[in-house]
């Protein structure tokens, strides 16, 4: 006898659901706790007990020992950020230039490498997405792109432009930065 597909899904969907409970149960019960609603008015009354602690122990603190906590609080605060902008800024141009980028192609190449990786990738993810960009964009490390041939091309070199005036190298790295938000329109 053949169970049709729909019908398995929902025996299955339905034994998961049953499981999921039971394992639900279990860890009340080894809480030491009857139901999910006991357990959160535990916690909030945990943490409504814990608070007017705190506000006792501020208020006993002099003025002079508050302000010295808080400067105190702010120099870590500002400690930690400095050192993700550090780190962040500085990783970033520094991958294109290892790879060969210089000048105007060493901005292009660090905002189009902002574009691809997030600000708390590690190095090795920006790394790689360096590598990527260095074969997508050989124009900006220093190398020439190799310009597929068009049919009836001459051999000697690249295909003939289309009219007008060459982009400048660079340039649609910074409309990419454009649209990404990076840079202001102009």
């Amino acid at each position: 006898m053949a169970i049709p597909q729909y019908e398995l899904s929902k025996l299955f969907a339905r034994e998961k659901d049953q499981g999921r409970r039971a394992g639900g149960r279990d860890l009340l019960g080894q809480l030491g706790v009857d139901s999910a609603k006991s357990l959160t008015d535990f916690m909030q009354g945990q943490c409504d007990e814990e608070q007017p602690r705190k506000d006792a122990e501020r208020a006993l603190l002099s003025d002079t020992e508050r302000c010295e906590q808080s400067v105190t609080e702010r120099e870590q605060y500002l400690v930690r950020r400095e050192a993700a902008v550090l780190a962040r800024d500085v990783t970033r141009p520094g991958v294109p230039c290892r790879l060969g980028a210089t000048g105007a192609e060493l901005e292009d190449a660090a905002v189009l490498l902002g574009c691809l990786v997030d600000t708390t990738a590690d190095d090795a993810a920006v790394t790689a997405a360096a590598d990527e960009l260095k074969n997508r964009r050989p124009e900006l490390f220093g190398r020439q792109a190799l310009t597929p041939r068009c049919p009836g091309a001459p051999t000697g070199g690249p295909p003939p432009h289309a009219g007008g005036t060459p982009a400048r190298p660079g340039s649609r790295g910074l409309d990419i930065a454009r649209r990404c938000g990076h840079l202001k329109a102009s």
